[in-house]
C-alpha cells in the first residue's frame, strides 16, 4: 500500500525537472544577484517563452514516453525519441548530444557505439539532466533501477563519473518516490564502488559553495550543485522545492541543467503539488505537452513499473 502522497510524488518526478528546467532557462551562462528575483521569466541566450522548457526535459520526455508502455524502459524507443526530437531542430543541445544524435544512429546499440566513439571531454551533464524518468520504470527494483540509469545514460556519455552520477540520482528519485525523503543519495553513494570520491564530492557540496564547484557544465560539478541547493535550503516544508530550484539559479552558469537536475529529485520528494502553481500553468515544450499533461505521463510509467 502506498501513502497519501504517493501519487503526488510519482508525478512531481516530471513536473519538478520540467519546472527547474524552465525556471532556469532564462538565467542560463548568467550569475543572478543575492537580491535578483528568480522566476519563471523566458528569455536567456535562446529566448525562451515563460515556462518553456528546454533540451533537459525535451530529453527527460523522450525516455518517459518510451517507458510508459513499460513494464522497463525499450532502449530503441528511447533512441528512436532522442532522434526524433534532434530531427526537430531543437534550439538548445549539448555538444556532446549532438555529436551523437547528428550520426542518427538507428537502433540504441549503434548510438551507444557513436557516444564510445568520441574522446576529448566526455563528462558533460546531458544524460544526468535527462534521467528522473528512469526511476518511475523501476519502482519494484531498485538494482534494475540503477543499472537502467546506466544503460539509458550511456546512449550519449560513455563516461564513468556521468554513468555513476545517473545511477546515485536515479537511486535517489526512487527512494524519495517511495520514502518521501532525500535519503537515497547518501545510502547508494555508501554501497558504491566509488564510495570515497562522492562521499568527498557530497560533504563539498553540503560544506561549500557554488564558487567551490563552478562547471556546472561537468557531470560531476552539476550533481554538487544541486546536493549544494537541496541540502543548504530550508526542508522544513514543502516549499524547499522552489527555494532549492531558485539557489540553483542563484549558483549561476547551466542554470536550467542544474536546476531541472534537483527538480527531479525534489518533485519526488515533496510531490508535484509542491511547485507553485503559477509555474505549472505556464510549463510547455516540446513534443506539444503542457505541465498538466506531465502528471499523467508519469502516473503511466509507475503502473507499468516493473
Amino acid at each position: 500500500m502506498h501513502d497519501a502522497g504517493y501519487s503526488d510524488r510519482v508525478a512531481g518526478v516530471l513536473v519538478g525537472t520540467a519546472a527547474g528546467d524552465a525556471l532556469g532557462a532564462g538565467y542560463e551562462f548568467t550569475h543572478p544577484g543575492p537580491d535578483a528575483v528568480v522566476d519563471m521569466i523566458g528569455g536567456g541566450v535562446f529566448d525562451w517563452a515563460p515556462g518553456e522548457w528546454t533540451d533537459d526535459t525535451s530529453m527527460a520526455v523522450a525516455v518517459a514516453v518510451a517507458a510508459a508502455s513499460g513494464p522497463g524502459i525499450d532502449l530503441d524507443a528511447v533512441a528512436a525519441g532522442f532522434v526524433s526530437w534532434y530531427d526537430s531542430k531543437p534550439p538548445d543541445i549539448g555538444n556532446q548530444t549532438r555529436n551523437v544524435l547528428s550520426a542518427r544512429p538507428a537502433s540504441a546499440l549503434d548510438m551507444q557505439a557513436v557516444a564510445m566513439s568520441l574522446t576529448g571531454r566526455t563528462g558533460g551533464n546531458g544524460s544526468l539532466m535527462r534521467t528522473a524518468p528512469v526511476a518511475l520504470a523501476y519502482l519494484d527494483d531498485a538494482a534494475a533501477c540503477v543499472a537502467a540509469a546506466g544503460r539509458v545514460g550511456l546512449l550519449t556519455h560513455h563516461d564513468e563519473q556521468a554513468v555513476e552520477a545517473c545511477k546515485i540520482w536515479t537511486y535517489a528519485i526512487r527512494h524519495a518516490v517511495l520514502n518521501a525523503d532525500f535519503d537515497g543519495v547518501r545510502e547508494y553513494v555508501s554501497g558504491s564502488p566509488q564510495s570515497e570520491y562522492w562521499t568527498d564530492r557530497l560533504d563539498e557540496a553540503e560544506k561549500g559553495t557554488p564558487a567551490d564547484f563552478p562547471n556546472n557544465g561537468w557531470v560531476v560539478h552539476a550533481l554538487q550543485t544541486a546536493w549544494w541547493a537541496i541540502t543548504t535550503t530550508d526542508q522544513s516544508t514543502p516549499e524547499h522545492l522552489a527555494l532549492a530550484l531558485a539557489a540553483c539559479v542563484r549558483a549561476g552558469n547551466d542554470t536550467d541543467t542544474t536546476a531541472a537536475i534537483a527538480g527531479g529529485l525534489l518533485g519526488a520528494r515533496w510531490g508535484a503539488s509542491a511547485v507553485p502553481a503559477r509555474w505549472r500553468a505556464l510549463l510547455h515544450g516540446y513534443p506539444g505537452l503542457t505541465g498538466a499533461d506531465l502528471p499523467d505521463l508519469a502516473l503511466r510509467i509507475a503502473t507499468n513499473s516493473r
